[in-house]
């Protein structure tokens, strides 16, 4: 597993958005990732089922099961750039 570490506890359930798993540092105050890799990676492993797919919840609104996000860490199945 790549060596991710996080300064927040992730809630036990609900969603989490693009921005907050990949990190946003041009945000006030900037958002650490919890995956560190680019978008565009994040896509790509979606697309390929690496990463887990997204649920949308709004015609604007994507987001990702954190149960899944948990999962994914735990089984180390992270590709860090």
């Amino acid at each position: 597993m790549s060596n991710i570490t996080t300064r927040f506890t992730l809630p036990e359930t609900g969603y989490v958005r693009l921005s907050q798993i990949v990190g946003n540092p041009k945000a006030d105050p900037p958002v650490p990732p919890i995956i560190p890799v680019s978008k565009s990676t994040w896509w790509a492993g979606v697309k390929s089922g690496l990463y887990p797919r997204p649920v949308k919840l709004g015609p604007k609104i994507t987001a990702w099961r954190i149960e899944e996000i948990r999962e994914l860490i735990s089984r180390g199945s992270i590709v860090a750039e």
